[in-house]
């Protein structure tokens, strides 16, 4: 999904510049014919531009089109039009649906945003019938019903996308499942773990990301429509045939809730800023990995930049690039919320404001993921640097302690407490664990054994932890198994 066509700089007379390579907005100073009687001046240019929303919701004119068509033919069903004047709807509706599509339709600014456009030019094409096209529903619920389809159409999209992003990262976590690499906390080495094992950490991010959007559709899976400006209608409609036509699992039951909330959009926005912080994590690990420094993964030429003046750099660009969207994403959260935070029932004007950051958060979290899966499937591991990083920094003193515990049957704390001064004794000699002798080792406790250097290897460390979710090869394959055969299959969350 694209971002909205950005709007031009307001001129003199009101109009917006047209540099997008869209149809150019058509300028009109006189008064929207569609109010009625009760305007007789036009408004002013600054009225004009902070009024108008067509620059961006026309995003919406699939969702404006597909109410319009459920909603004229419930009319006839209901008697409320007759059958050619929906026959003629139907047909005029679908002949802009084409103009559109194909770049010709004339968007016009004085008629606001994309209902009145639609509105006005099907008036234009099939006469007295385009103008009863309105009955029984008003520009308020009209908003409603097309903001919760284009958000339900957009979490189809990101629910896809996330699918495969998490492909992504299963497919390399099944094929590094015991490729050994360190673990960290406060980015200091702590233990080692596998390269599977961590990839797969962020498939349980997404799993839970990809079920919050889900959450966040079933509960937004009811029509506004019908809910008219505030309080229903006097016209005898079917709420429930529009509700089923559109897919919906029913009509809202409060007309006020129906055109004054916007919930839905700030969970979808909430769900949507998870999501790109998880991204944003894995993005500073690729960041963090290609640097020399860490040396851990490298990106080709497909996901990295150069430099215009040093010849030798890869640049990440595409993970910087992916944690910077989530600001956007964050923002558009914090500004929907703001802007919802302290109106009254029902609907106000600001909540106009409610789609740019949403268009803007939906089409910044698709590139994100596309991007991430990218990259995933790109990089290469140096496998040699991340077994030679996996043992630094006394990475196994754990398992020294646990061997204490385990074999030795010292109190926890007094393993830790022997452990750490045999680490002491290391660092100052320059040596990891498995460097120290027997006898300095029993310096510190003398009933220690040979059988402890079974212990301090990386490789025994990481086969070591089979607890359940644990970071053992075993563990990992069968994990990268189970997700395999789910994301295959049903494209659920295993049990």
């Amino acid at each position: 999904m694209g971002l909205p066509p950005p709007a031009g700089p307001v001129s003199a007379r009101g109009a917006r510049s047209s540099a997008t390579g869209n149809p150019p907005f058509v300028s009109d100073k006189s008064s929207n014919s569609q109010w009625g009687g009760r305007y007789a001046e036009g408004p002013s240019a600054v009225m004009q531009a902070i009024n108008a929303s067509i620059g961006f919701d026309r995003k919406m004119w699939r969702q404006d089109i597909r109410g319009s068509l459920a909603h004229a033919a419930m009319l006839a069903h209901v008697g409320i039009i007759s059958g050619d004047d929906e026959a003629a709807i139907r047909a005029g509706l679908e002949s802009i649906a084409g103009e559109i599509e194909r770049g010709e339709f004339p968007f016009s600014e004085a008629l606001e945003d994309i209902h009145m456009n639609v509105e006005a030019r099907l008036t234009e094409r099939i006469g007295e019938a385009g103008k009863r096209l309105h009955t029984g529903r008003s520009r308020n619920d009209q908003v409603a019903l097309d903001v919760r389809l284009w958000v339900r159409d957009a979490i189809d999209g990101l629910d896809a996308q996330i699918a495969d992003c998490m492909r992504a990262l299963v497919e390399r976590a099944a094929e590094h499942a015991g490729t050994v690499m360190p673990g960290f906390t406060h980015l200091q080495p702590a233990q080692p773990t596998t390269l599977g094992h961590h990839l797969l950490a962020y498939t349980e991010m997404l799993s839970r990301d990809r079920g919050r959007l889900r959450d966040a559709r079933v509960r937004m899976n009811e029509s506004p429509l019908g809910a008219a400006a505030l309080c229903g209608t006097g016209f005898p409609i079917d709420r429930h045939m529009t509700a089923a036509a559109l897919g919906f699992d029913g009509p809202t039951r409060n007309s006020l809730d129906s055109v004054a909330s916007r919930d839905y959009a700030i969970e979808f926005l909430a769900a949507c800023a998870i999501c790109a912080t998880h991204l944003s994590r894995l993005a500073e690990e690729l960041v963090i990995w290609t640097s020399p420094y860490f040396g851990f993964v490298r990106l080709s030429d497909a996901y990295t930049t150069g430099s215009s003046i040093m010849p030798q750099k890869r640049n990440p660009d595409a993970a910087e690039l992916v944690r910077a969207k989530t600001g956007r994403i964050a923002g558009a959260l914090v500004g929907l919320l703001t802007v919802m935070k302290g109106l009254p029932l029902t609907y106000g004007k600001d909540m106009q404001e409610d789609k740019e950051g949403l268009f803007d958060a939906a089409a910044s979290l698709s590139l994100a993921l596309a991007a991430t899966a990218g990259m995933v499937r790109d990089l290469q591991p140096d496998v040699a640097r991340l077994r030679e990083a996996a043992g630094a920094g006394f990475s196994t003193a754990t398992d020294l302690a646990d061997w204490l515990v385990r074999e030795l049957k010292l109190p926890f704390r007094d393993a830790h407490h022997v452990t750490g001064k045999l680490v002491a004794a290391a660092e100052r000699r320059g040596l990891d664990l498995s460097g120290l002798s027997l006898e300095e080792l029993r310096a510190e406790e003398p009933r220690i054994h040979d059988g402890v250097y079974g212990v301090l290897s990386v490789e025994a460390s990481v086969a070591s932890r089979t607890s359940f979710g644990g970071t053992a090869p075993a563990n990992v394959a069968e994990a990268a198994a189970l997700w395999t055969e789910q994301l295959r299959d049903t494209g659920e969350n295993p049990a």
